[in-house]
């Protein structure tokens, strides 16, 4: 077998994007129309509005994790399951990055059911019934309108993803000011205080496992084309703040939204029912901006999920990637849409296994950065060649051990943990948990093992 398929490492030549690139990129993916329903879940765990202000801005910053592990792409030109490698090993880097692809799998299919609610949404405004064709329809239009990103390149994309933050972001900006007016004040400050073990935290983990947890799987991706010369700190705050300040702003307007449209956690349709709190004559401004606020995401997710694919060698040739994405963001969705019909208790469904599966990996890579790369960097044939670096055991048995745990104390639709009860009940507080076991179990035995830690 030889060292590598693909290039591994970027050539100077494509390592001179600007911090502030990073800023756009993750703005533009975090516009999305889907942080209104996050902010409106807040408030479904009882908490005061200074408790679920303290959520959004805490539960966003979680968006520093993504910002430290995108060091590792920075510091070395190659993408996130590259660098995983070092640990994992080669083989047992396949099994985070069928995780990871189950999660960029989710993510774009809940993002590509929003859109397509949202287009079925501008039909009805436009005097169309809802039924399963214009549902069909719906779902096409959105579905090839994302598609056509596999066609940019890396200066494309930063380059839509900049004017959709400027475009989008000032038009959703326009529509908050809007639903800010109508806030019901009195509702909001009369709201009790919850429980800050039993309803704060695990509403503080649904946020993080939603947005910094979630993006974690992406970190590297990105940052692998900044320039060398920018600093650590510049590429890290333009990564964690890109995504923290969009997602204070659209959470905290939903929370203020919840006293307006009281069912919209609950609702099959939000994007239909966030329209209510909206002057007519506006709908159709609202859902090009919704539309548009959710396809930077997709595109970032359909990128992400091919560097995935190459990484682990489980598909190289590009035309094979683009059936097999075509298939995830077309068969998935229609699924959710005409089968299950349940957007948000997916929605929920997804992040409870997903998030543990992505808090146990990213726990064990940055551990493994910050202990052992931070400063001698990586070695680069942990990275490229399979036969010295074939099985990481620490890592791989961390990741297990941590997802494992996390399970044990969460209740999901395939499995019920024998300790998910009090404050694991129902929620996502397991992610965290998870979070830290694996962190915790990974560092124990990299210290206990001289071999290792040289590496």
């Amino acid at each position: 077998m030889s060292t590598e398929k693909e290039t591994t490492f970027l050539p100077p030549s494509e390592r001179t994007d600007k911090p502030r690139s990073l800023f756009f990129l993750y703005c533009a993916a975090n516009i999305g129309i889907l942080g209104l329903v996050y902010g409106a879940i807040i408030i479904g765990y009882k908490l005061s509005f200074i408790q679920a202000i303290l959520v959004t801005v805490i539960g966003s910053f979680s968006f520093g994790l993504v910002g430290l592990m995108s060091l590792a792409g920075h510091d070395t030109g190659t993408v996130t399951f590259v660098l995983s490698r070092a640990s994992f090993g080669f083989k047992g880097n396949l099994i985070p990055a069928v995780a990871a692809l189950i999660s960029h799998a989710g993510w774009l299919s809940i993002n590509v059911c929003t859109g397509a609610l949202t287009v079925l949404a501008l039909f009805v405004t436009c005097g169309l019934a809802t039924s399963p064709l214009t549902m069909g329809i719906a779902l096409a239009i959105f579905v090839a309108l994302i598609l056509v990103s596999v066609l940019f390149s890396h200066k494309m994309l930063i380059r839509m993803q900049t004017i959709c933050t400027y475009l989008f972001g000032f038009l959703t900006l326009v529509i908050l000011f809007i639903i800010i007016p109508k806030t019901d004040w009195q509702v909001l400050f009369a709201m009790p205080s919850g429980d800050w073990l039993g309803n704060f935290l695990p509403a503080l983990a649904f946020v993080a496992a939603g947005t910094g947890i979630g993006w974690t799987s992406y970190a590297a991706d990105y940052s692998c084309h900044q320039d060398p010369k920018n600093t650590r700190s510049q590429v890290g705050w333009a990564v964690t703040l890109g995504g923290a300040i969009p997602l204070i702003l659209m959470l905290s307007v939903g929370i203020l939204l919840s006293t307006q449209v009281p069912d919209l956690a609950q609702s099959s349709n939000p994007i239909e029912v966030i329209k209510g709190a909206l002057p007519t004559n506006l709908a159709i401004i609202y859902y090009i901006t919704a539309i548009g606020g959710l396809t930077p995401q997709c595109f970032l997710g359909l990128k992400s999920s091919k560097l995935v694919l190459k990484a682990a060698h489980l598909i190289w040739d590009d035309k094979w990637i683009l059936v097999f994405q075509t298939i995830i963001v077309t068969v998935i969705p229609a699924y959710i849409l005409f089968v299950a019909q349940d957007f948000q208790g997916t929605l929920e469904g997804f992040l409870g296994i997903i998030g543990k599966l992505l808090a146990a990996w990213s726990s064990v890579f940055l551990v493994d950065y910050l202990m052992l790369r931070w400063k001698n960097g990586y070695d680069k044939t942990l990275l490229t060649d399979p036969m010295k670096n074939r099985i990481n055991y620490h890592g791989v048995i961390s990741w297990i051990v941590g997802f494992v745990v996390g399970m044990l104390f969460s209740k999901t639709f395939i499995f019920a943990g024998p300790f998910a009860t009090g404050i694991f009940a129902g929620n996502s507080l397991n992610v965290l948990l998870t979070l830290v076991v694996s962190g915790l179990l990974y560092f124990i035995l990299t210290v206990c093992d001289k071999n290792r830690s040289t590496l």
